[in-house]
């Protein structure tokens, strides 16, 4: 909230660009997106959703007019820079609304953007876990669900988008190690007494598309098969999602996975089994997702991205994109 308001009064007395053309960021902003479009009235997670359609396009915009716009391959040079206002877009996921949507907006503008997959759903496409418990629990006809053994009362699903029970389901399973969380999924579908889950085949791009945005100035970069939390693996099975990913990559794009994003992204989705199996890859960067822009000492398997979502509106993000160093700054915890 107190960004915003400072967004918005640099807005209105006309002093942001003054601002920040005299307190220049010494670094990259690399920007996040999920969905592009409406996913107001979606069964599934609605917080995936990062702009809509026409915020997407006036965003690329003003970045297309102000700031140097590079792929991941640029930032060496980039953070060395001591000139420019570099920024990079990137998504997570493989949603076909990329493709659809977002990829035209960008080629539109004249714009590189990167792409973060997760192989398994382009290949074989289902309905991944976060959206699935969302589903699960709009879908339910009872007015709450069992706690069984992982709340202390149960959840209340009530009326309006029910986001009160779905984020804390999906806050805990994040936190579980991998078979307690796949507990937890077999849980909530008995729970919600919901019997059957849509098919996704129409949710994901698929490899012909991939090899199109590819063609066209793409940058297609790796995120698991599955898109487990990393940490929650064991090393070996951390290593086999991520030379899986490459493997996939390589055989259906011919390239390497040079950039690889994590999987929720927070401090703690990924470890030093990670790190080591990612080098032994020779990926040389990985990029979280907890906030921040990048400097030259930025940690190379630890590249910040900030989250682009839909309350950021365009004083937010114009401010966000010209002053990283106030409104992007990482968090310390």
């Amino acid at each position: 909230m107190k960004s915003r308001i400072v967004a918005k009064a640099l807005a209105l007395t006309g002093t942001r660009g003054l601002v920040a053309s005299l307190w220049r960021p010494d670094g990259v902003i690399i920007l996040n997106y999920h969905r592009i479009g409406d996913g107001g009235d979606s069964p599934f997670d609605r917080e995936l959703w990062s702009a809509s359609a026409e915020a997407f396009d006036e965003q690329v915009r003003f970045l297309a007019r102000h700031c140097d716009v590079i792929s991941p391959a640029d930032l060496p040079d980039a953070l060395r820079s001591r000139r420019g206002r570099y920024v990079a877009i990137t998504f997570d996921d493989g949603y076909r609304d990329n493709y659809e949507i977002a990829y035209p907006i960008l080629r539109r503008h004249g714009v590189p953007g990167t792409f973060f997959v997760a192989t398994g759903f382009i290949d074989a496409p289902r309905i991944p876990w976060w959206d699935e418990i969302a589903h699960l629990v709009r879908a339910s006809t009872r007015p709450q669900l069992d706690p069984g053994s992982w709340f202390d009362a149960p959840l209340e699903l009530g009326a309006g988008d029910r986001s009160g029970a779905i984020k804390p389901l999906l806050k805990l399973y994040k936190k579980l190690p991998s078979a307690e969380s796949a507990r937890l999924l077999a849980h909530v579908r008995e729970a919600s007494g919901v019997a059957e889950v849509p098919g996704f085949d129409r949710y994901w791009m698929n490899w012909d598309m991939l090899r199109e945005m590819r063609d066209h100035g793409m940058t297609i970069g790796g995120h698991t098969v599955s898109h487990p939390v990393l940490s929650r693996l064991s090393a070996d099975e951390q290593c086999d999602e991520l030379t899986t990913c490459a493997m996939r990559l390589r055989d259906e794009l011919g390239t390497r996975m040079d950039f690889f994003a994590y999987p929720v992204g927070a401090r703690d989705a990924f470890d030093a089994n990670t790190r080591t199996c990612l080098a032994d890859l020779g990926v040389r960067h990985a990029f979280s997702y907890y906030g921040g822009f990048a400097t030259r000492d930025s940690d190379p398997y630890d590249m910040p991205r900030v989250a682009i979502e839909t309350h950021i509106g365009r004083d937010l993000f114009r401010a966000m994109v010209q002053l990283p160093h106030v409104f992007c700054r990482r968090p310390y915890t």
